[in-house]
């Protein structure tokens, strides 16, 4: 199973880069969260926002498999604690990758590498849509996009 998205963004790759892992841009964007890491590969990533536990909610949790600014992010995650009892048996690769295109930049997702049977599978066919359409608001314009919820 393999999720794949491509969005074109009227920005420089370090105007996306900068939305895909600074504090404000993730909270924006990743309804609320911020990326917890050291950001060196091998080392652990988790993303904690607003949720289930409170402000300190762990969304996504994970090893971080690559992180070249401006270029590519991966990681492999895990539903957050609170989601499932059996959360770190599943598992999936997330892949975010820039490339200049003229004077934009194309951004491509692949989610891969799920578990049998994963339950966030069906949400995550849903919500990389929104999450990538508020990564591109956002960086072209400095306003996210109102869901209503």
């Amino acid at each position: 199973m393999e999720l794949k998205y491509e969005f074109y963004i009227d920005a420089q790759p370090e105007d996306v880069w900068n939305t895909l892992v600074s504090p404000e841009g993730t909270r924006k964007t990743f309804f609320g969260s911020v990326i917890r890491s050291t950001f060196k590969a091998g080392d652990a990533l988790e993303y904690v926002g607003p949720g289930n536990d409170g402000d300190e909610t762990v969304h996504v949790y994970g090893t971080l498999l690559a992180y070249e600014p401006h270029q590519t992010l991966s990681f492999i995650e895990h539903p957050g604690p609170s989601y499932f009892p059996n959360h770190a048996e599943l598992e999936s690769r997330v892949t975010f990758t820039l490339e200049t295109v003229g004077q934009c930049t194309k951004l491509t997702l692949v989610n891969d590498q799920w578990s049998a049977n994963h339950p966030s599978y069906p949400n995550a066919q849903s919500h990389w849509w929104m999450i990538l359409s508020n990564i591109k608001t956002f960086t072209e314009t400095g306003r996210t996009l109102d869901f209503g919820w």
